[in-house]
């Protein structure tokens, strides 16, 4: 099974930062720590245009993770991607994720309750404080979002600051529920 924090299935396995700031999002679930083999294929993934590899890497979130999500769930949503950032891409990897996983739960995706309405720094380069200011008020959800169990998708939960302000957005526009899941995550030795 996959890793879990908070949530139902998950109590008990917060991360040191989580039990410190707490999230905003409802659970989340990510297959696998970032490291290795799945580095390489996410690195592959999202910077070198390997769009096949949405349907593998979708697949593993899904299988490792399915367990352990709450039944109810209305929609799938991508994490919006800065425009200029899918202009070079060619694509958004969350939504090539979302669509998969979607499909596989038998759910939309709907890629307008969740929208990027700033323009932000890439965040890889960035600290964790530095990260939760660069996506400070960057999402705003569509009034559709209202009583609904939204599950957020992205390949990887680093510090969780742009998940967190995706959920903020989704509770501040009515979401009863927001779960997150993604392909991997990053596991902090020292907060």
């Amino acid at each position: 099974m996959g890793l879990s924090e908070r949530g139902p299935a998950a109590p008990a396995h917060l991360c040191g930062a989580c039990t410190i700031d707490r999230p905003e999002y409802d659970y989340a679930r990510s297959a696998a720590v970032y490291e290795g083999a799945l580095r390489e294929a996410l690195h592959a993934f999202k910077f070198s245009g390997k769009r096949a590899l949405a349907r593998p890497l979708g697949d593993l979130a899904l299988e490792q993770c399915v367990a352990s999500l709450p039944d109810g769930i209305d929609a799938a949503i991508a994490v919006p991607l800065a425009r200029e950032r899918e202009r070079e891409r060619g694509f958004n990897q969350a939504a090539l994720l979302a669509q998969r996983i979607a499909g596989r739960l038998g759910v939309p995706t709907r890629p307008r309750w969740l929208a990027r309405v700033r323009a932000t720094r890439p965040q890889s380069d960035l600290t964790a404080a530095e990260r939760r200011a660069n996506v400070r008020g960057a999402f705003q959800a569509s009034p559709q979002v209202a009583g609904r169990h939204v599950l957020v998708v992205d390949d990887v939960l680093t510090t969780g600051a742009t998940l967190r302000e995706c959920a903020r957005a989704l509770h501040d526009g009515g979401a009863r529920r927001v779960g997150v899941l993604t392909v991997a995550r990053v596991l902090h030795a020292a907060v």
